[in-house]
């Protein structure tokens, strides 16, 4: 049975003097749609975002892999990792600070170098990049990890369905390359489907849990699945 979220080790950032922040609002909606209005407020507001920003993060996406390392232990010195779908970098800078050895992140964008680690502009699921991913990689890794998730139509169906395939996607790239004992971290969104995802993760790794980080936003129905320990290739 999954482990239902515990309490939260992060704490949101806050204003220098510990007070909360008045809200703030952008001075002009001129040529915005109502969503970007939004949108560019919640960014304006977010306590993530000025924290990341002020820490050199490349996205508050940073404090989501900080929340789950420091919960679970999941970043060793000296291990091997792969971050699928890395644009724009956040997760690589987190990886590189906590000291992971070699780390190859990939994505279909273009990504900033970050010192210490690879970069590969690709697909994954293409043989010839994961071919170089594991070349740079020099072996199998002890860690694979996905932000990703698709671009969205506004149909929440379909959107779950592209989310949940991408999940599968992801898995069987991890089952296909990890290190026995390994672990595997995806982003997914609560949902019916997820169960049999998770049904799966559970026949090839020890422990599965279902975690949602604070800086996930509370309105989001995102969630991290983290298995743990996994059994040997397929």
């Amino acid at each position: 049975m999954d482990e239902p979220p515990r309490k939260r080790m992060v704490r949101p950032p806050r204003g220098g003097d510990g007070a909360r922040q008045p809200a703030q609002r952008l001075k002009t909606a001129k040529q915005r749609t109502p969503s970007s209005q939004a949108w560019l407020e919640r960014q304006l507001n977010d306590p993530f975002v000025a924290e990341a920003k002020a820490r050199g993060y490349r996205s508050r996406a940073a404090f989501k892999l900080i929340e789950l390392n420091d919960k679970l232990r999941l970043i060793r010195r000296g291990m091997s990792v792969i971050d699928l779908g890395c644009a724009p970098g956040g997760w690589l800078q987190v990886l590189a600070e906590r000291g992971a050895g070699r780390v190859v992140g990939v994505d279909l964008l273009a990504t900033d170098p970050v010192s210490g680690v690879e970069i590969l502009q690709g697909d994954f699921t293409d043989p010839a990049v994961a071919d170089r991913v594991f070349a740079q990689l020099g072996g199998a890794p002890d860690l694979v990890l996905s932000d990703m998730a698709p671009n969205t139509t506004g149909h929440r169906q379909t959107d779950h369905l592209r989310i949940v395939g991408l999940i599968e996607t992801a898995t069987d790239f991890a089952v296909r390359t990890l290190k026995p004992g390994g672990v595997f971290v995806a982003k997914a969104f609560q949902g019916g489907e997820t169960a049999e995802v998770i049904a799966a993760l559970k026949r090839d790794f020890a422990d599965v849990r279902t975690l949602k980080p604070k800086a996930s936003r509370t309105e989001s129905s995102e969630v991290y699945f983290v298995a743990r320990g996994f059994r040997g290739g397929r």
